[in-house]
């Protein structure tokens, strides 16, 4: 059963029943529909792209807020049997483009809000000839998602499709700073459905609060959890503190997945007495699930102070691997906090050295992951997809240990990633960015340990002797960037390089972090 089989199936057996409910913070708003409106729509907007003459393989951009919305275009597109392909809604216009000429879609789907963004390459992207813009204000180069809603055919599309077919295109960043297309199949996320339902223990009367990004994988493969057993979900648009408990009080809620960032503003308001949970109804709140970057022991400590009973959860993984639960913590493991935990359901791992022999337990090693959730492939990239895949295994290029009870723990990263609140960041895309400034002789971009945020973005600057550059020029510069990858330090100095010219960043890292690894717990 693939994945729009099962959203087929919650419409037969729970018609009536909310299967998705968004409230927007701005506006107050609250909207909610039915697994039968949720397959019907979906049915609709699959009919719609067939009238634009997308067939099994073609793919469609997809650029939007989270949204029921989101959802019901997601569902709709896989339904054909195309690809769909997420794309970031932090994008500019450029980083955008770039995604679009290597998926090469027909279609593309977005929000009105990117309307001005896609106006300023619209002539560029080639491939594209059809828009279907969703919103209000819809541009003259697009149609309204809406209005074609409105008179678009019910009917099942029954597209045949098997579990090895494609259904979607996900770009994650890659080494040298330019997003990589991740492709994932129907087998990929029917695993990731119940691997995450193993993990987490989601029945119909759950409530899962949704607030991560849809077009990550972790935040739809959370989801996955509690679609697959037809329990309803609660789409934040906004966050604050109080909206998150006002939702998880008047919705039911009990689960919820956050960021290290959202947990610590949360106990942030409850330490100064600007939210107290008397004033929330949460008994029914049973799962915290943290997530996307290393939890520091300390930060769940606090958690407990406030949620005692709690259950509570980690888990690691990847774009490549279908997001996370390659490797879970597991509920009731507390006393491991930091390790990232056991191998998931229907996962197994193994730690080798750089010839790729296992290495002993304790010992630092690559970590190598294999089950159903490995993606088919980098679209485009045979040479990167060799080297990530090897007899079915993902060399996932983080260094763990395993100790003695078996817990995987990550001890440096093996590609210099730089995480900030759950974001991937390549160090070479911030540096290849600063070297466009004319002063600026080298650059190295390492992470800085931050309370909030895990980590933040660090720039070392070499400037051309004769030349000068300010503090103030570089953030300037740095506007074209997204906001979370521009650099909140910044320091000059000499970039200290090896014989083959590569940036000896444990040097930097020691001098102006206090650190040699790219990050510990």
């Amino acid at each position: 059963m693939h994945i729009g089989e099962i959203l087929a199936r919650n419409a037969r057996m729970y018609p009536d029943d909310i299967a998705l409910v968004e409230r927007i913070a701005a506006t107050k708003t609250r909207i909610e529909i039915t697994w039968k409106d949720f397959d019907e729509r979906a049915n609709k907007f699959s009919n719609i792209l067939m009238e634009k003459g997308i067939k099994k393989g073609d793919k469609v951009a997809h650029w939007m807020q989270n949204s029921i919305d989101w959802l019901i275009a997601y569902f709709g597109i896989v339904r054909t049997g195309a690809w769909v392909v997420p794309l970031n809604f932090r994008f500019i216009a450029e980083e955008m483009k770039y995604c679009v000429d290597v998926a090469e879609p027909s279609v593309f789907v977005f929000d009105e809000e990117f309307t001005d963004r896609i106006g300023a390459v619209k002539e560029q992207l080639a491939t594209v000839r059809s828009y279907i813009c969703v919103g209000k204000n819809i541009p003259a180069f697009a149609e309204s998602f809406h209005a074609l809603m409105e008179k678009a055919d019910v009917t099942p599309l029954n597209t045949p499709l098997t579990f090895t077919d494609p259904c979607g295109l996900y770009f994650t960043s890659g080494t040298t700073g330019q997003p990589k297309p991740i492709l994932l199949t129907h087998n990929n996320m029917a695993n990731a459905c119940i691997v995450e339902n193993v993990h987490h223990r989601q029945t119909k009367e759950d409530v899962f609060i949704l607030i991560p990004p849809l077009y990550h994988t972790g935040a739809k493969m959370h989801w996955f959890g509690h679609f697959i057993v037809g329990s309803k979900a609660v789409i934040l648009r906004g966050f604050s503190p109080e909206w998150v408990f006002e939702a998880i009080s008047e919705e039911g809620g009990t689960v919820l997945w956050c960021l290290v960032p959202w947990v610590q503003d949360i106990l942030i308001k409850l330490d100064k007495g600007e939210m107290k949970l008397s004033d929330y109804k949460i008994d029914q709140w049973r799962l915290l699930h943290m997530g996307a970057q290393p939890i520091p022991p300390a930060l769940v400590k606090h958690w407990r102070k406030y949620f005692p009973t709690m259950q509570y959860d980690t888990s690691f993984g990847l774009s490549e691997s279908t997001g996370p639960g390659c490797v879970d913590l597991r509920i009731g493991n507390e006393h491991k906090i930091g390790a990232i935990g056991l191998p998931g359901f229907n996962w197994e791992y193994k730690v080798v050295d750089d010839d790729g022999s296992i290495v002993p337990r304790g010992t630092p090693g690559e970590l190598c992951v294999r089950g159903n959730g490995v993606m088919r492939e980098y679209y485009k990239n045979p040479e990167a997809t060799a080297k990530a895949l090897k007899d079915g295994w993902l060399f996932t290029g983080d260094m763990v240990r395993v100790d003695e009870d078996g817990f995987i723990w990550i001890v440096d990263r093996k590609k210099d990633v730089i995480i900030s609140g759950g974001e991937n960041i390549f160090p070479a895309e911030v540096e290849d960015f600063l070297h466009t400034l004319p002063a600026v002789k080298d650059v190295a971009a390492i992470g800085m340990p931050d309370e909030r945020l895990g980590e933040i973005v660090a720039v070392v600057v070499d400037i051309i002797p004769g030349k000068t550059l300010t503090e103030e020029e570089i953030l300037k510069h740095c506007e074209g960037l997204m906001k979370y990858k521009r650099p909140r330090k910044i320091f000059f100095g000499e970039i200290p390089r090896n014989p083959t010219g590569k940036i000896e960043k444990v040097k930097l890292r020691k001098k102006y972090t206090g650190r040699g690894e790219a990050f510990k717990l």
